[in-house]
């Protein structure tokens, strides 16, 4: 197949759809299929020595401006034609739409004007959102525009059962389930650094929390356990919150941002993850937590919901109340062999929840996506040419 990616975040910037996609990407090139990604254009500069693209693949970059007070993310618009122009010269069976918004809208617009089919991804609670940052007038104007955008698509895709009940609750139509897959290889327990956990440490337990530091993710709620006796709290990430979290939270320590290999071995040195972010619609780190064979302790809203079984490899705590995230993670710092317990359990939760098995499942998507939309007059008369030359014997490479 011919697969349009439509990225409303991509590379250089790294988040939750950044990664998502890029593992997409690399399991549909490894089985033949051929990916174009569309996605924001980035100011050189502002991500030193990261890789502006991905090898093999053609980026199509769409002039965006930064995000106020987060110029890390971007807004890219385009027009609907320009859109379907690019959409065009690819010529794609199907358009994947991750975390649609702004660009991700021209892009249903752009394949529903070419009878393409297009699966849209919901990874971002974005009305949710709105009251972190002040804004939460605008709720349901938001939630009217995801409406919108998602029953414009010929299916939308939910990263948990928490945010299949969200989309069906606001009257978003031909939900399915796919959730995210994890990396057991990079992230696993044999990477523990005990030099590293000794000089952040000093022999105290580590609680840390990986991911933006955004309003969204109510980091600053961590600071019940800034003081946790036998503890100390590590913090993992960039964003723009970072200089009001290390007063809020003095006594941290702030790794800064971390990725790949690097990530992997500081996941697997901490005692307990912390997530306190009440808007996840997955939160892939607690599965990368879990693949390192680290217990959780996270809210029990959204995402984790799905992720956490409480007593058995983490615990979950209502929303908002902090006073029980801090017993709950003293309960687990305080008693090792419950901690070794959750943790066993925390990696044998994810051990076969492989990226490798996600992507064929979202291969099962396209097709039954392409199979309820009509096929543009293009893309079945080169369908029905290439099958006639191969049962004629004549190898052409159209690709």
């Amino acid at each position: 197949m011919r697969i349009a990616v439509v990225a409303e975040q991509f590379l250089p910037h790294m988040n939750g759809v950044t990664h998502s996609v890029l593992r997409v990407v690399d399991h549909l090139r490894a089985h033949g299929h051929r990916v174009m990604v569309v996605a924001p254009s980035y100011e050189k500069g502002l991500f030193p020595g990261a890789e502006p693209g991905l090898p093999g693949v053609h980026v199509e970059r769409i002039p965006s401006l930064p995000l106020a007070g987060y110029p890390e993310v971007r807004v890219a618009g385009c027009t609907v034609h320009r859109m379907q122009r690019v959409l065009s010269r690819f010529a794609p069976d199907v358009v994947h739409v991750a975390s649609p918004f702004v660009l991700g809208w021209r892009a249903i617009q752009a394949a529903a004007a070419l009878g393409l089919p297009s699966v849209a991804v919901y990874q971002t609670d974005v009305p949710g959102y709105a009251a972190r940052y002040g804004a939460g007038v605008l709720e349901t104007a938001l939630w009217a525009h995801v409406r919108t955008m998602h029953n414009a698509a010929t299916l939308t895709l939910a990263p948990s059962t928490a945010s299949l009940r969200q989309l069906r609750g606001h009257d978003v139509q031909r939900v399915h389930l796919w959730r995210r897959g994890v990396d057991t290889v990079r992230f696993r327990p044999e990477l523990r650094d005990h030099a590293w956990r000794e000089r952040v440490g000093q022999g105290r337990r580590l609680v840390g929390y990986v991911g933006r530091l955004a309003p969204e993710k109510q980091v600053a709620d961590l600071a019940v356990l800034d003081s946790l006796p036998g503890t100390r709290l590590v913090v993992v990430g960039s964003g723009p919150e970072k200089d009001a979290l290390r007063t809020a939270l003095p006594r941290a320590h702030f790794e800064g941002f971390r990725t790949g290999d690097e990530l992997a071995a500081v996941m697997a040195s901490l005692d307990v993850f912390v997530h306190p972010g009440e808007h996840e619609t997955f939160c892939q780190t607690i599965q990368e937590a879990m693949a390192s064979g680290v217990p959780v302790v996270a809210v029990g809203r959204g995402g984790p919901l799905d992720l956490v079984d409480s007593s058995r490899n983490g615990w979950l705590y209502p929303p908002g109340n902090t006073a029980r995230l801090r017993e709950l993670v003293q309960d687990l710092v305080g008693d090792e062999a419950k901690r070794r317990a959750f943790a066993a359990t925390a990696r044998g939760t994810v051990r076969d929840r492989t990226w490798q098995a996600v992507c064929d499942e979202l291969l099962g998507h396209y097709e039954r996506a392409m199979a309820t939309s009509p096929r543009p007059t293009t893309l079945r008369t080169r369908r029905t040419r290439t099958a006639h030359l191969a049962r004629n014997g004549t190898l052409v490479k159209f690709w």
